[in-house]
């Protein structure tokens, strides 16, 4: 039985992949060597595929995909035309799920977003129409333009991945994941997002250029506006889902789990800060973490793990106190002075 996935046999379905869920779901043990290798290959073949519609930008498609899998949703910060769409079609191609656009403005309604219900005459019925959100990537343009009503229509569906429009839940599969984008350039017209949706993307990132090599190749293709309508499914959704309970098993010991709670109390007792990181914050690093160490071979969490993904899983859920935002204090020096302040663990518990 074979547990490694091959990109050349097209798109990973359930039974190609047995090995790995069965072991868990019949020992209930953490990730054994081969998942772990499974699991490596299988993203490397993932980023690879995506690698090819956004050229040199390997460490961002890596955070993405880790957000996918951790089953959280990504915040992109960035210039226009850094390529925030060809990623997130990028990715929905790869992973061989739907992808849709909402273009956040200020008329834009929530049930523009949701959904909305309408009678039918004939039936006479009321019938629920699906609205953008129902996709597995949905790439919400600009989010801090539209009105604070409508930017909560997403609070529900982030948390919990359904929809309840007049009572009757509805949801929207999985996977699921949210791209956000907002401009930090252009800041007429925007609302700022409230920290309790900041709080609910689990990594927080930005494209920026490409490197020069990039440029040159991206600006040969011109022609092609579309890069990632060529890609071909590496896996399944529904393997995609498998993923994801098998990243859930990847071995945190106790040490690691109190070197990301002393992360986060250190950032609520802060003289610096307002606000500090919460215990969704803290929950989203351990899962990200999992992620991270499965991507890397491993069916255990370490330290460095840790310490890699802490500015984009933490920085953003970080309000630095209005005294220091005036003296120049940035959530992200703040959060290095602390894990440089905060001794990582030398040794496992128990």
């Amino acid at each position: 039985m074979t547990t490694r996935h091959r990109a050349d046999r097209g798109p990973t379905t359930p039974a190609d992949t047995p090995g790995p869920l069965e072991t868990h779901q019949e020992t209930a043990v953490t990730m054994t060597p081969e998942q772990s290798t499974w699991f490596a290959e299988t993203f490397d073949a993932l980023v690879a595929n995506v690698n090819l519609a956004v050229l040199g930008k390997d460490h961002v498609v890596r955070l993405a995909l880790t957000a996918m899998l951790a089953e959280g949703h990504l915040l992109l910060e960035d210039a226009p035309g850094t390529g925030k769409t060809q990623l997130a079609k990028a990715i929905a191609a790869t992973v061989q799920g739907t992808h849709s656009r909402i273009q956040f403005t200020p008329d834009l309604l929530p049930s523009d977003v949701t959904g909305v219900t309408i009678y039918d005459q004939g039936t006479r019925h009321f019938e629920f129409h699906q609205g953008p959100v129902f996709a597995s990537v949905v790439l919400a343009d600009e989010i801090n333009r539209a009105s604070p009503k409508t930017q909560s229509a997403l609070l529900e569906v982030m948390e919990e991945s359904k929809v309840t429009v007049d009572k009757i839940s509805h949801s929207v599969g999985r996977p699921f994941m949210v791209i956000a984008t907002q401009n930090p350039i252009e800041q007429a017209g925007t609302y700022r997002l409230p920290e309790a949706q900041l709080d609910r993307f689990l990594i927080k990132t930005s494209l920026g250029y490409p490197d020069h090599d990039s440029m040159v190749e991206i600006l040969a293709g011109s022609a092609e506006r579309d890069r990632s309508s060529h890609l071909t499914p590496k896996i399944t959704t529904h393997a995609v889902g498998e993923m994801a309970v098998l990243a859930s098993t990847v071995h945190t010991d106790a040490a690691v789990l109190d070197y990301v709670a002393r992360l986060a109390e250190a950032t609520r007792a802060d003289a610096q800060t307002a606000l500090g990181v919460s215990v969704r914050g803290g929950i989203a690093l351990v899962r990200s973490s999992k992620v991270w160490a499965a991507s890397q071979g491993r069916g255990y969490v370490i330290p460095d793990d840790v310490k890699l993904l802490a500015e984009p899983v933490l920085t953003h859920r970080i309000v630095v106190d209005t005294e220091a935002e005036f003296a120049g204090v940035t959530a992200r020096q703040v959060l290095a002075r602390i894990l440089a302040d905060t001794p990582p663990p030398a040794a496992r518990i128990g």
